[in-house]
């Protein structure tokens, strides 16, 4: 059977997009699939904003991928003529040993990110907004964070796919894939498309073609406001990642974007998530759903009227690890890019090259192996 085209990408959200654009780029003859249209809001890709950090608390290797990312990120804006990244810098506080604040030096100490220690006395005179910090708190100011739109980013990665030479399939679904020795099969409900390699970067769907431990979550996506005569913007609230006053727990979020009124912020969660089918997510808000991030907001943010201004619902499929997975799979001829868990979209860029050097073989910009998907056995 003769081929149709060199490499199928599966799903056009934050990895897939950029996956797309990089290997058209390179010259690879391409075609892409999405069940529904680039910017949907169906999956995990999606709420306006994403933070942007480049001392990865996550791991210090994200630190590079943070690094190339943002010079995709802004190869995009010059193409697309949008703004995708706002640079605002961002405030990590915790315990000195706490993940927030131990994770984030190690990953600037190992890269040479140029961050900013700051005591409590000193959290409060610059960033007024967070002046309740608990006795013995610090502050790590990361200079390199920012904001990313999301939608109008992957909307801008598969129109460079498209100018590249890529063919886009939007409101198609795949519903099988069939890797052999001579190529992959891809079936969609229209028909069946021939290719060499595929990419599997369908988010929340993964599991269905690739045998990963990945667990789609239901997450609530929320918006605030500042009180009347109170300033919450991004001047007075950069980007942040921080322990809740007298709890322990975080708060991740940043301060309104220009023109915008609501401030975003969200909980961390750490431990067990619960599986949801991604076709069949319950999208509807019910009572008492924001109930602890109001409480959070109320205990964090003396500026913010604790009550939910938007909420919405997202997919977020994590790991065992929290780590992604890019790389080769269960089968040469299928690699697989996602696995976001909750800090991917900011990488997304330049996770989408790392797909793309590992289907033409080509030299990869970072060692990416504590993301390969085979160390889940």
């Amino acid at each position: 059977m003769g081929l149709d085209a060199q490499v199928a990408v599966v799903g056009l959200g934050a990895i897939g997009s950029s996956a797309a654009w990089q290997l058209a780029a390179r010259g690879a003859d391409v075609v892409a699939f999405e069940q529904h249209e680039p910017g949907h809001d169906r999956g995990g890709s999606h709420g306006v904003t994403r933070l942007f950090r480049v001392a990865c608390l996550e791991h210090p290797t994200l630190v590079p991928i943070a690094r190339r990312a943002r010079t995709l990120w802004r190869e995009l804006e010059e193409a697309s003529g949008q703004d995708l990244l706002h640079a605002t810098g961002g405030l990590m506080i915790g315990e000195p040993g706490s993940r927030i604040v131990a994770g984030t030096l190690l990953a600037a100490r190992t890269h040479g990110v140029p961050v900013e220690e700051i005591d409590r006395a000193e959290i409060a005179r610059r960033f007024p907004a967070h002046a309740r910090v608990d006795d013995g708190q610090v502050g790590v100011w990361d200079p390199e964070a920012g904001v990313l739109r999301p939608e109008a980013a992957i909307r801008a990665a598969v129109d460079a796919a498209r100018v590249a030479g890529a063919r886009v399939v939007t409101g198609t679904r795949v519903v099988a894939i069939e890797p052999d020795d001579d190529g992959v099969t891809v079936r969609t409900a229209d028909g069946v498309t021939r290719v060499a390699q595929v990419v599997v970067t369908a988010g929340p769907w993964i599991d269905r073609f690739v045998p990963l431990p990945l667990v789609p979550h239901r997450q609530l996506l929320t918006w605030f406001r500042a009180r009347p005569g109170e300033r919450a913007d991004l001047d007075v609230l950069p980007v942040f990642v921080r322990r809740v006053p007298g709890r322990d727990t975080w708060v991740w979020g940043h301060g309104a974007m220009p023109g915008v009124f609501d401030v975003k912020v969200g909980p961390e969660f750490d431990g067990p998530v619960e599986r949801v089918d991604p076709d069949a997510v319950d999208r509807t808000i019910h009572p008492g759903e924001t109930a602890l991030v109001e409480d959070l907001v109320a205990a964090t943010f003396p500026a913010l009227a604790p009550t939910v201004t938007a909420v919405t619902t997202c997919l977020m499929t994590h790991t065992p690890d929290q780590q992604f997975t890019v790389g080769p799979t269960h089968h040469p001829r299928v690699v697989v890019g996602g696995g976001c868990s909750g800090h991917s979209f900011k990488h997304a860029s330049a996770l989408g090259e790392l797909v793309a050097q590992h289907v033409l073989g080509d030299p990869r910009f970072v060692d990416d192996g504590f993301l390969d998907p085979r160390r889940f056995g």
